[in-house]
């Protein structure tokens, strides 16, 4: 006999559709939210909002409310300088260590043949309309030091450098392997600070 009721069987399937959460997690935040009730419906409205009212700069691909974004409205923001990051959690990253006045770009993942993900499924051809349209100083390559990320920025260098802009890529103070969302703040500052050329 199944004692979970169709509402709570629905709502755990649900959760474990979600990444890093499995039967046992799903389990608990169920019993959180039923024994929370004001709390759960915050959370449903506050995923109804954030489903309706979130989309993706047109211009930098940042999660926003408003397009262009806030970083793309900001005046006092370095418009030659891009970093181009995997998504915007990277860019969150980036832009916490406080160190970063320039604009960003965001790829929305990375090249992986494998999976069917080429520059086409990926934000490459408006990173490259940017820097053709002139203006831009600097372009950055803030990809996570993994395979794909490594892949990804020797594409971008190669498809960006006869735009003649300078490219480099952010220094190794990041473990390989590591993503740069998960990086403490001194750490991506220091990777900014000793960013290299790409040749």
């Amino acid at each position: 006999m199944e004692l979970r009721p169709p509402s709570v069987r629905q709502l755990l399937e649900q959760l474990e559709q979600l990444p890093g959460v499995g039967p046992r997690t799903a389990t608990r935040l169920v019993q959180h939210l039923v024994r929370h009730p004001d709390g759960a419906r915050g959370l449903a409205q506050a995923l109804s909002k954030g489903t309706d009212a979130v989309r993706h700069c047109g211009v930098c691909f940042l999660l926003t409310e408003d397009d262009p974004c806030p970083v793309c409205r900001d005046q006092g923001r370095d418009r030659a300088l891009i970093c181009v990051v995997e998504d915007p959690l990277n860019a969150w990253a980036v832009e916490a260590t406080g160190e970063y006045r320039g604009t960003y770009h965001v790829l929305g993942g990375t090249l992986d043949p494998l999976h069917g993900i080429g520059p086409e499924e990926l934000t490459v051809a408006a990173l490259l309309a940017r820097v053709r349209e002139g203006g831009v100083r600097e372009v950055i390559l803030a990809t996570n030091p993994t395979v794909e990320g490594e892949a990804t920025a020797y594409y971008l260098a190669r498809a960006l450098r006869p735009t003649g802009t300078t490219l480099t890529r952010i220094a190794l103070g990041l473990p390989a392997g590591g993503e740069i969302s998960y990086a403490d703040q001194v750490t991506l500052t220091r990777a900014l600070a000793g960013r290299r050329g790409m040749d």
